[in-house]
């Protein structure tokens, strides 16, 4: 049995090619990491964005997934896209295969992407309106100003839609124009659309516009999706300056138009909504300025006819005067008489109260008279009072003689007390029989030793 083991190995051991090298473990990683990024170093690769992660290094960490694979993908930070990576997101992205020999993993380092077709951009667009939709950033508008004096247009320096813009509102109503020059496509488009927007909004009350027109020509929805994007959303919500959106062609819808307080089918119908027509304003002017003038001239015309009829009506001032003048006169000479004889009238009454008065030494005498018999009367009550009194106390005084424990001992009677108490049983003087007892007799008193003898 051994010698059959034996034989079997050799055998395994002759089929073996020798040439064959033995490799390391560092050494295979790194030549099929050789071999891939060269088989692969530029290949195309349609999937849907999963597990999308932004490292705080800045780059992106996901997947790229169909029914029966996932491939996992980084974009390095840096890397110009062309979209932004959403989760779910079917996209076509484009780089170059490496491996990672330390988790013997491959993937795939995207260098450009793109969306994989209208369906799945359209579908992003419906979802996120939806959720925007419903945290109410589409339901508040604010009311544009009728004459700005200054206009704030977010668009790109360069092309006509600034030219156009520009051209009508000079030809319509020319007024103070501020551009802020951003990118309307590509990466960073979304970003810089966004803090023109808030930098507008932070300018001090004197510098800040008073409306706001974010504008762009025509594309597709690719080009437009900078201004689908929530960053530009938000900042056009918040806006406290009225914004008008004029992003593309009247057919173009984008997700600004909803936040926006008006859309223009255009970039020149914004600058037709935001300014008025001068001349129109000025040939209005002069409309109203000959009407308000027709106007005052028939009023002051009525007035003056109204006054006309009434200085008819009204009495001669001379002759209301005269008749003043005599009433006057005439209260005035009335008032002099009327004078005279309220004051003989008062001195007659005072003479009547003066008769009717008495001399004060009359009254004092009587005053003193009546006084001393008051006094007399007083006096006499007094002595008759105090009189009763004494025959009182008298009377008091007897009874309370007669009643005196006093004469019971003159009569022979003694008490009998042991300190401040009274004996008056013979128990009382067998209790204090210890101490010494006081006899008071109605001349004097002794204290005696008292000794009870008992049958």
């Amino acid at each position: 049995m051994l010698n059959d083991n034996l034989l079997f190995e050799e055998q395994a051991l002759a089929e073996i090619p020798q040439e064959i090298p033995v490799l390391s473990v560092t050494e295979l990683s790194y030549a099929l990491k050789r071999h891939v990024e060269g088989q692969f170093n530029k290949v195309r690769v349609q999937g849907e964005v999963s597990g999308l992660k932004r490292h705080t290094s800045g780059h992106y960490y996901f997947a790229l997934k169909d029914q029966d694979s996932v491939l996992d993908g980084v974009c390095w930070r840096g890397t110009s896209l062309g979209i932004n990576l959403e989760e779910g997101l079917e996209i076509i992205a484009q780089g170059r295969l490496t491996t990672y020999p330390g988790r013997s993993k491959y993937q795939i380092v995207v260098e450009s992407a793109k969306a994989a077709g209208q369906g799945a951009l359209l579908k992003l667009l419906m979802e996120r309106k939806a959720k925007l939709e419903a945290e109410g950033l589409f339901a508040h508008k604010k009311p544009l100003p009728q004459f700005p004096k200054h206009i704030g247009i977010i668009t790109s320096p360069t092309g006509a839609v600034i030219k156009d813009i520009l051209h009508r509102i000079s030809d319509r109503y020319p007024c103070r124009v501020t551009i802020w020059p951003v990118l309307v496509q590509g990466p960073g488009a979304a970003e810089q659309i966004a803090t023109a927007i808030d930098d507008f909004n932070n300018l001090n009350p004197d510098m800040r516009p008073d409306v706001l027109i974010v504008a762009r020509g025509g594309g597709s929805l690719e080009d437009l999706w900078a201004f689908n994007e929530e960053i530009v959303v938000r900042s056009a919500a918040n806006s406290r300056i009225p914004l008008v959106s004029a992003v593309g062609h009247e057919t173009d819808t984008t997700l600004i138009d909803f936040a926006s307080d008006l859309r223009a089918p255009t970039p020149t119908a914004a600058a037709e909504l935001v300014t008025p027509v001068l001349s129109q304003l000025l040939y209005t002017l002069q409309l109203f300025e000959e009407r308000i003038g027709s106007l005052i001239k028939r009023q002051l015309q009525n007035h003056f006819t109204h006054l006309t009829g009434l200085n008819r009506g009204l009495p001669d001032p001379i002759l209301l005067l005269e008749n003043a003048s005599l009433r006057l006169d005439d209260w005035s000479d009335r008032f002099a008489l009327s004078r005279i004889s309220i004051i003989n009238n008062k001195l007659n009454l005072l003479d009547n109260l003066s008769l009717r008065l008495k001399h004060p030494e009359q009254i004092l005498q009587q005053a003193t008279s009546c006084f001393e018999q008051l006094s007399q009367t007083l006096s006499n009550l007094y002595e008759r009072f105090f009189e009763k009194l004494e025959q009182n106390l008298g009377l008091l005084n007897l009874c309370l003689e007669q009643n005196s424990y006093q004469r019971v001992l003159d009569r022979g009677f003694c008490w009998i007390a042991s300190g401040t108490a009274i004996i008056n049983s013979a128990k009382a003087l067998r209790e204090n029989q210890n101490h010494p007892i006081t006899l008071h007799f109605s001349d004097d008193q002794v204290k005696i030793q008292p000794k009870v003898l008992e049958e």
